[in-house]
C-alpha cells in the first residue's frame, strides 16, 4: 500500500495543477477575445471591515426580478446599444437561442437576487472617492456566457484607473 501512496499523491497533484492552469487559460481567453459590455450600476455601500475597501456591485439588469419564477442557474440575455451599454432582454435556461446583437451572461440566484459572478470590485485602501463616480461595470463576456469584471467606468464611459 505504501508503494502506491506516492503514485496517488503525484497523480492528484498533477490533476490539481492541470485544472488550475486550465482555469487560468480560460480566463485569459475571455480577457483577450471577449466582448466588452457595460452594465449600469445601482448604488451600494463600498466598505468592509474584514476585506478592506471594495465596492459591492448591484447591476440594474438584476433589479425587479422575482427569483421565485426563474431557475437557480441560467442566462441573462442583453442587447447592447451604440455605446456598448447592455440592457436586459430576457432570462432563459440555456445559452441558445440568441438573436443577432444579443449576448448571454451566466447567472445564479442567491439571497433573493441574481448574481452574474462580478458582484465585488476591490481597490486600494483610501481610493474609495475615486470610485464614487462609477456608473457602469465593465465585463468581458465570451460566447458561452462566461464573464469577467475588468473595471468600473464613469458616466462618460471612461475606465476609472
Amino acid at each position: 500500500m505504501k508503494k502506491y501512496k506516492w503514485v496517488v499523491i503525484g497523480f492528484n497533484l498533477i490533476l490539481v495543477l492541470f485544472l488550475f492552469n486550465k482555469s487560468i487559460i480560460e480566463k485569459e481567453k475571455i480577457l483577450s477575445d471577449g466582448k466588452l459590455v457595460l452594465l449600469r450600476l445601482a448604488p451600494v455601500d463600498p466598505r468592509s471591515l474584514m476585506q478592506g475597501d471594495y465596492m459591492r456591485l448591484n447591476y440594474e439588469i438584476s433589479r425587479n426580478i422575482s427569483i421565485a419564477n426563474i431557475p437557480k442557474r441560467g442566462f441573462c440575455i442583453v442587447r447592447l446599444d451604440e455605446n456598448g451599454i447592455g440592457t436586459k432582454v430576457r432570462l432563459q435556461n440555456d445559452v441558445k437561442p440568441i438573436s443577432d446583437g444579443e449576448y448571454a451572461i451566466e447567472y445564479t440566484t442567491s439571497n433573493r437576487r441574481i448574481n452574474i459572478g462580478a458582484e465585488s470590485y476591490f481597490f486600494e485602501e483610501g481610493q474609495a472617492e475615486k470610485y464614487d463616480s462609477a456608473k457602469y461595470g465593465g465585463l468581458k463576456i465570451y460566447n458561452q456566457g462566461s464573464s469577467i469584471l475588468i473595471g468600473l467606468y464613469d458616466e462618460n464611459l471612461r475606465k476609472i484607473e
